[in-house]
C-alpha cells in the first residue's frame, strides 16, 4: 500500500465528505477535503494529489466542470466520480468526459477502498525481475543482450506474469538506465484521453485545453516508454502511432511544430498479435514495427522456481513487522498451485495470507487457495427479476452480469459483448480486471 497517496475528496455534504475521508485515512491514505469545485482547484493550486474523487452535483462547480478543468491540468490524474443512485446516465457522461471510474451510491467503504487500491501505481514499478526458474534465466540472459539496442521490444505474456518488470529490467540494464522510464496503460485509459496523453497538445486544440502540455514520447525523451497492453489501442491512434516509430519525432495536437524524439519503445500483449491482425483488430505495419525484439514471458506456472522467492519477496513486503515466513505446508500449496491470475495473484494471495494469519508463520490454511477461497467468499446473489440490474453495489452488478452473460454465451467473447451492450474492447478490460482478482472464467470460445 502506498501510504504517500493522496487523496483530494471533494464533496459538499459535510457528513459524507467526513465519512469519505475517514474510510480513505482508514484504509492507510492521506486525505484533503473540498466543499466544491471551486475549493478543489484551490487545493490543487497550491498542493499536489495523487487522484481526486468527487461528487457530481455540487454548487459553484460541479463534478462534470470539475473533471474538465483537471483533465486540462493532469489529464494523467486518476479522477473517479461518485454519482447519485440509479443515475446511470451521470455515471456514463462522467466516463465520457474522461472519468477513470464511478461509485454508485451508496456504496460500501471497501468497494472504495478497492477502487483507491485499483489506482495506485502498479507494485511492479518496483518489483526487481525475479529470474530462479531456468526459463526465467534463459530469458534474463536474452533480455540483458538486447537492453543496450535502442530496437523496439515486444514482450508478451498472459495477464499479470510480469511483462512491466521484464521492461523496467531492460531499460535498468540499457544505457538510457538512468534517464526516464514511463509507462502507459493503453487498456485502462479512456480512448478519448489517450491520443493526448501520448503526443500532448497546444494550448486551445480542444475544448478545456487551457494550457499547452508534453505529451508522454516528449516525457521520455532520452529514455524508455512503456506502451502497456498495446493490442487494445484503437485503430485510428495505431496509424498515428506508427508514423511516431517511423519518423521519429512528434507533433502535438493543436500544434504545427515536429519535435525529434529519441526514445525507446517497449510495447506489450497479452493477445496474440498475429491473430489481431489477422481479424483486423490491430495493423500490420505497426505489429513489423513493433516485433523487432519478440520477448515471450511464460506465465508462472510455467515457470514454478520463481513462485517461492517471489511469495518470499511479497512477504516481506506485506508482513507487519520482519521475520515472518512461510512452513512447509505453505511452500508445498504455493509451489502446486496452477496460478491462472500469475504473479498479481500471487501478490494478492500473500497479502491476504498476512492479514487472516494467526501467527509469522503462515500455514496452507492461511493462504486460500482455490476451493477454499470460493468457500469462504459469500455466494453471488442472481439478479432479481425485474429489478434494474446496475442497482446496489453496481460493481458487483457488473460482475454478476459478465458472469451470466459469459455462461449463456459458452464464453464467447464477441456475443458476450453484444449481449451486455458494451464494446469488445471494453469487455476484454474488465476481463482483465476481473482475472486480476483471481476470478476464473471460462475459457473463450
Amino acid at each position: 500500500m502506498n501510504q504517500a497517496t493522496r487523496v483530494l475528496i471533494v464533496e459538499d455534504d459535510d457528513t459524507l465528505r467526513d465519512a469519505l475521508c475517514d474510510t480513505i485515512e482508514f484504509g492507510g491514505y492521506s486525505a484533503v477535503a473540498a466543499g466544491n469545485g471551486r475549493e478543489a482547484l484551490s487545493r490543487m493550486d497550491a498542493e499536489s494529489f495523487d487522484m481526486v474523487i468527487s461528487d457530481v452535483q455540487m454548487d459553484e462547480l460541479d463534478g462534470h466542470g470539475l473533471l474538465r478543468e483537471v483533465r486540462s491540468r493532469k489529464p494523467e490524474m486518476p479522477f473517479v466520480m461518485i454519482t447519485a443512485h440509479g443515475s446511470v446516465r451521470d455515471a456514463v457522461s462522467a466516463m465520457r468526459d474522461g472519468a477513470t471510474d464511478y461509485l454508485l451510491k451508496p456504496f460500501e467503504a471497501q468497494v472504495l477502498l478497492d477502487m483507491v487500491a485499483r489506482m495506485q501505481p502498479p507494485a511492479e514499478a518496483d518489483l526487481p525481475f525475479i529470474a530462479v526458474d531456468p526459463a526465467s534465466q534463459q530469458l534474463s540472459v536474452l533480455a540483458k543482450r538486447i537492453a543496450p539496442s535502442d530496437a523496439t521490444v515486444l514482450v508478451s505474456g498472459e495477464s499479470g506474469c510480469g511483462k512491466e518488470v521484464l521492461a523496467r529490467y531492460i531499460h535498468s540494464e540499457s544505457a538510457r538506465a538512468s534517464r526516464p522510464f514511463l509507462a502507459v496503460n493503453c487498456a485502462a485509459i479512456p480512448e478519448n484521453m489517450l491520443e493526448s496523453m501520448l503526443f500532448g497538445y497546444e494550448k486551445g486544440a480542444y475544448t478545456g485545453a487551457y494550457q499547452s502540455r508534453p505529451g508522454k514520447f516528449e516525457q521520455a525523451n532520452g529514455g524508455t516508454l512503456l506502451l502497456d497492453e498495446i493490442s487494445e489501442m484503437d485503430l485510428g491512434l495505431q496509424a498515428k502511432l506508427l508514423r511516431v516509430l517511423q519518423e521519429r519525432e512528434v507533433e502535438r495536437l493543436g500544434g504545427n511544430k515536429l519535435i525529434p524524439l529519441d526514445v525507446r519503445v517497449i510495447a506489450t500483449t497479452n493477445r496474440l498479435l498475429e491473430e489481431e491482425v489477422r481479424d483486423g483488430h490491430f495493423r500490420e505495419d505497426l505489429y513489423y514495427r513493433l516485433n523487432v525484439l519478440p520477448l515471450n514471458l511464460p506465465p508462472l506456472r510455467q515457470r514454478p522456481g520463481d513462485i517461492l522467492p517471489l511469495a518470499r519477496l511479497f512477504l516481506d513486503r506485506y508482513a507487519p513487522k520482519p521475520g515472518a515466513s512461510f512452513d512447509a505446508s505453505a511452500e508445498k500449496a504455493l509451489e502446486q498451485y496452477s496460478w491462472r491470475g500469475n504473479v498479481r495473484e500471487l501478490e494478492n494471495c500473500v497479502q491476504r495470507a498476512v492479514i487472516l494469519a494467526r501467527s509469522d508463520v503462515l500455514s496452507e490454511a492461511d493462504l486460500l487457495l482455490g476451493d477454499q477461497l470460493c468457500a469462504s467468499a459469500e455466494p453471488l446473489s442472481p439478479v432479481p427479476a425485474g429489478r434494474p440490474a446496475l442497482e446496489g453495489d453496481l460493481k458487483i452488478r457488473e460482475q454478476e452480469l459478465i458472469l451470466q452473460a459469459l455462461e449463456s454465451t459458452g464464453g464467447n467473447r464477441k456475443d458476450t459483448a453484444e449481449r451486455l451492450g458494451i464494446s469488445p474492447r471494453t469487455l476484454r478490460y474488465k476481463l482483465a480486471r476481473l482475472r486480476e482478482q483471481g476470478i476464473s472464467l471460462p475459457a473463450s470460445a
